[in-house]
């Protein structure tokens, strides 16, 4: 079995009298792609939150790397190795994609030129056509702002630029919605190479035959708790919508 990098155990948040997680408990290995799935209203975005510091859980416990942390913030997240991406991109459109991955860490000229602000724009784009090749993420230029490429190259863009910042995991929210077909696949043979990296990935999506597809675990939330664990190669799309519409007991594939 992989190594354990993620481990959430009996995360509850409440927004005054309404309970988003009730205990949710969530696991994700170095190396593998974990699938968090659930019906609207589940939890899935709640807890995402929490595990990428954008929340903070009213109580439970999250363990990284074997060490209990306090994700109080999502720079605090970055700092200790998770990455998150969204479902908007959030990208700058009007930067080329090296400026889009370097993007509040720019390298700066050495010496006076970068004491004085000037950016090594050379260095970043070299650097970003390293980690886009090691990726196999073929852009049709590195030189235009990213508004010119196609969705599919956008959202790879993206991802791509989670990937090199970090060392333990990455979080994907819905990466491959409102993408053609074509776009899908070559996100999911991104989000392969980047679990071949070691990293932890966390899918979120609606989208079942693609998390059977991609995914090596899939983690069932509904009603604000896990109730159920399965391993993809194992499980079919009835499995899923049995426990997500709560047609297995909880914690039955476990």
């Amino acid at each position: 079995m992989s190594e354990l990098l993620l481990d959430a155990q009996d995360l509850v948040k409440r927004y005054g009298s309404v309970e988003a997680l009730r205990g949710a408990s969530f696991q994700a290995h170095a190396g593998e792609v974990t699938a968090l799935i659930g019906d609207n209203g589940a939890g899935k975005s709640t807890l995402v939150k929490c595990l990428s510091g954008a929340e903070q859980p009213t109580s439970g416990k999250i363990v990284l790397d074997g060490e209990q942390v306090t994700l109080d913030s999502p720079t605090t997240a970055r700092r200790l190795g998770i990455e998150t991406v969204y479902q908007d991109l959030a990208v700058a459109p009007e930067l080329d994609p090296a400026a889009n991955l370097f993007l509040g860490r720019e390298i700066h000229r050495k010496g006076l030129l970068g004491k004085l602000g000037m950016l090594d724009k050379a260095e970043m784009r070299r650097q970003a056509v390293e980690h886009f090749q090691r990726l196999g993420v073929n852009l049709q230029s590195t030189e235009v702002p990213i508004a010119a490429l196609s969705g599919g190259q956008r959202q790879s863009v993206a991802v791509v630029r989670s990937v090199v910042w970090a060392s333990k995991v990455v979080f994907m929210d819905e990466p491959t919605a409102a993408l053609g077909v074509v776009q899908r696949e070559r996100v999911l043979d991104v989000i392969k190479k980047v679990r071949d990296q070691g990293i932890a990935v966390v899918l979120i999506s609606h989208n079942m035959p693609e998390v059977l597809s991609v995914a090596d675990r899939v983690e069932v939330l509904r009603l604000g708790k896990r109730v159920a664990r399965f391993q993809a190669a194992d499980t079919k799309l009835e499995d899923l919508v049995a426990a997500m519409t709560g047609a297995l007991p909880q914690e039955e594939a476990a």
